[in-house]
């Protein structure tokens, strides 16, 4: 038997928290199984692990550290080897001199310490701090992919928006910033109620901005974005420096801009986070994006397309060759809507390629490739490596310059269906785009198939929706005539949608189907108000706006907030 576990036998045995006879079958398994035998007296509820590590740093007169609440030094990591500190559970704290301060779950463990010693050929200070906080750290310092993991404790926010979380996160502040209280991690738990009141509240982004007297937190729901904090000045660096960690950011950098990335499970929801930091005048802005899985599966059918809108797309994605763009500005939805095309053409038979800045949503039977400009690894450079592995489907996350819309538009009609988007006003305006690129006329009417255009507008609240009647002139200017089938509602306000009269958002959208007539008009160079006119006049095609102004009219969204993301006709 181990010091460290005969002392803890004796501490538990003297302090009358635990029997001989209990002990011994624990030390038994532990010494057969290979397993921790502090992590067996926690999880069969002989001693709670706040309680063992307390005991026995009284007991062995050995310093406690909560790491939760320490910012570990970059440099001093990177004097010990991942694999010794995994080997016996320890991270390196700090370094003074010819004397390291080190965290370590068993302190007696002197082989450990020896190790240390000869390969840093410095003296060891231990100290002891929890099994699972060490485990931790390790995660962080190492790989920086620690990632969150909420309990359902931790997830019990009322739904009606009573403001618990506001009540949590002041409490956590509050014991930050008192020194004198030892309760863990409130850094961690901080954090973990912003991210389940992001969740709470359908989030799309988690806004942390820093101000001269403190740091301001936002939430971006439904499009627009949300006041919900004003935390202290003096937590800003432990806050911001746990969520680098977290990111696998560099902790000592805060001049240049970093961007990262980490997993949150919550029961059986797993939501990826992207984060981004930016360096500014009072400190740093760091925006946290939310990449929700379960938005994968809502399904092309859901997004929003009108009947006569859904089928021709849905055409357009059977072919096996050609282009389909999808158009529309930043926050518009157009990485969903790939993302819902690529779930529906993933099979085993088929080999889909995609090439991201970055890479949005992990999805697997799917082969994503990150664009790395340092490396030189462009659209254009990995477009022209993903043709040589044979792909079916290849998509695109945007096309930027002449050489890959060159480059896809020849992939498309070489066999390949290419999916990829563009930043343009309306989908027959993509066409004038390409050719602004230096795309030659021919090779746009010849490849692109099929041209959509999109934005997003906030649903109305079902449960609180209120029915009104625009005024005729309104109507009027509007072109719509008032109709006994159209209902118009207003916002109202109600704890289920957090008093906004809005839930949730939708698509309004613009399908734009290329034939002959309008291959020649390409290969003409015809104007874009030209092509749009055959297309509204011969195609059927929907204008954005009037998509919207019909949703409008199904109650489904306002007059308001169509005209807030359309531009005029």
């Amino acid at each position: 038997m181990s010091n460290f576990k005969q002392r803890i036998c004796e501490v538990l045995i003297a302090q009358a928290l635990a029997t001989k006879d209990q002990l011994d079958p624990l030390l038994a398994e532990s010494s057969k199984g290979g397993q921790s035998f502090g992590r067996l007296l926690i999880e069969r509820g002989v001693i709670p692990e706040s309680k063992l590590t307390e005991l026995l740093s009284k007991e062995l007169g050995i310093p406690m550290i909560s790491l939760a609440k320490y910012l570990i030094e970059p440099d001093v990591v990177k004097l010990i080897p991942e694999r010794i500190a995994r080997q016996h559970n320890l991270v390196p704290l700090a370094k003074f001199g010819d004397r390291m301060v080190v965290a370590m779950s068993d302190p007696l463990n002197i082989f450990a310490i020896d190790d240390l010693k000869a390969l840093t050929q410095v003296e060891v200070d231990p100290v002891l701090s929890p099994e699972t906080e060490v485990a931790a750290a390790i995660e962080q310092v190492y790989t920086g992919q620690a990632g969150l993991t909420l309990t359902a404790e931790e997830n019990k926010t009322p739904a009606d928006g009573s403001g618990q979380e506001e009540e949590d996160i002041d409490t956590a502040v509050a014991i930050l910033l008192d020194e004198s209280k030892e309760e863990a991690a409130p850094v961690v738990r901080i954090i973990n109620l912003m991210v389940i009141e992001a969740m709470r509240r359908h989030a799309s982004d988690i806004h942390l901005e820093s101000s001269e007297h403190s740091l301001r937190v936002r939430y971006r729901v439904d499009g627009h974005l949300i006041d919900s904090h004003r935390l202290p000045k003096s937590i800003q660096s432990p806050i911001l420096t746990r969520l680098k960690i977290m990111s696998g950011m560099d902790i000592t950098e805060w001049r240049l801009p970093q961007d990262g990335r980490f997993k949150v499970k919550l029961e059986d929801r797993e939501v990826d986070f992207r984060v981004s930091v930016l360096p500014i005048t009072k400190g740093g802005k760091v925006v946290l994006r939310l990449l929700d899985k379960s938005n994968l599966s809502i399904g092309l059918d859901n997004l929003g397309f009108l009947p006569e809108s859904i089928e021709q797309f849905k055409a357009a994605v059977k072919r096996p060759y050609g282009m389909i763009l999808v158009t529309g500005p930043t926050g518009s939805g157009k990485s969903t809507t790939l993302y819902s095309v690529l779930n529906q053409l993933n099979h085993p038979t088929k080999n889909l390629i995609t090439i991201e800045d970055p890479v949005e949503y992990q999805v697997e039977g799917i082969t994503q490739m990150q664009v790395n400009t340092e490396i030189d690894l462009t659209f254009a450079n990995g477009l022209r490596a993903i043709l040589r592995q044979s792909p079916d489907v290849v998509m695109i996350g945007e096309i930027r310059d002449f050489e890959t819309a060159d480059i896809a538009m020849k992939a498309s009609l070489t066999g390949q269906l290419v999916l990829s988007t563009l930043h343009t006003n309306d989908a027959p305006s993509a066409v004038t785009r390409l050719i602004d690129m230096g795309v030659e006329p021919f090779l746009v009417a010849s490849s692109v198939n099929l041209i959509e255009a999109q934005r997003l507008v906030r649903k109305l609240c079902l449960k609180c929706r209120e029915r009104f009647e625009p005024a005729p002139a309104l109507l009027e200017r509007l072109e719509l005539c008032p109709s006994k089938e159209a209902t118009f509602f207003k916002p109202g306000g109600c704890k289920t949608c957090n008093d906004t009269g809005y839930k949730g958002r939708i698509g309004i959208i613009e399908v734009f189907q290329v034939d002959e007539r309008v291959r020649e008009l390409i290969i003409s160079r015809g104007h874009s108000w030209e092509i749009k006119d055959y297309a509204i006049q011969s195609l059927g095609m929907i204008p954005l706006r009037q998509d919207g102004f019909r949703k409008a009219q199904q109650g489904v969204t306002t007059l308001e907030e169509v005209l807030a993301v359309t531009t005029a006709e």
